[in-house]
């Protein structure tokens, strides 16, 4: 198995636990905190896929699928346009609002296409290219993969979580 089918695997993985945080909530549970500094499930899906976007659009010189595809604008959130949610106050994570998870799961599955699409053509030479040197040691394209890939999937836990806390009460 190459490292790119390993990676594929691993981003496949997200999709399906993004589909089955979100999966039956109605948005009053979407947007539901446990306590009013937690972040809510679909402020969660919403920032690991802005950071995956941002991230994979950025290593592999693509655009972004939130300005490309509108999503920004379908969102229609009170939030910079390059907002990823990164070291988001109470405040800012409460305006991460949707009218149904079909608008959270529609934007990861474009995401992922992208991601996809962008793994699928990886050599392993690829993995070695640096894509960040701001960092010490500087960031490589493999090491960027497994970061978003790693964040991606405490994100998604952290929704799962969440969501079993809005249905046991």
């Amino acid at each position: 198995m190459h490292a790119k089918d390993i990676l594929i695997d691993g981003y496949n993985r997200i999709k399906e636990e993004v589909h089955a945080a979100v999966e039956g909530l109605d948005p009053d549970e979407l947007v539901a905190r446990p306590s009013p500094d937690a972040n809510s499930v679909a402020w969660l899906i919403w920032h690991l896929t802005r950071v995956q976007d941002d991230h994979i659009a950025d290593a592999f010189d693509l655009d972004q699928v939130w300005l490309t595809q509108d999503f920004q604008k379908t969102f229609g959130l009170d939030l910079p346009r390059h907002d990823t949610g990164y070291g988001h106050t109470a405040a800012k994570v409460a305006k991460v609002r949707v009218d149904s998870g079909d608008l959270l799961t529609g934007y990861y599955d474009a995401v992922h296409a992208q991601t996809l699409g962008a793994l699928r053509e990886v050599a392993a030479k690829d993995l070695e290219r640096v894509v960040d040197d701001r960092w010490d040691p500087p960031v490589t394209l493999g090491v960027r993969l497994v970061s978003v890939l790693s964040d991606d999937l405490q994100h998604v836990g952290q929704a799962a979580y969440v969501r079993g806390l809005l249905q046991s009460a």
